[in-house]
């Protein structure tokens, strides 16, 4: 999984949606939602701030950081 598809997971489930209510609430496929939750790693930036923005949040170009597991 990504720092993403695990903060999106997260808040997802914080607000008590399933991922169909994501969707349907941010107008984005289903589909999409599933891949993001599953940590792909290529999407456009506008859609990520399309779900983003139901939490307040959005996606912006910062220093690259290393995630070690």
């Amino acid at each position: 999984m990504t720092v993403l598809s695990e903060l999106i997971k997260s808040k997802r489930k914080q607000h008590g949606l399933t991922q169909q209510d994501l969707a349907l609430k941010s107008g984005l496929g289903l589909r999409l939602i599933r891949e993001i939750e599953q940590g792909k790693t290529t999407m456009r930036m506008d859609k990520v701030n399309q779900l983003l923005s139901l939490f307040g949040m959005e996606l912006i170009p910062g220093p690259k950081t290393y995630h070690h597991e």
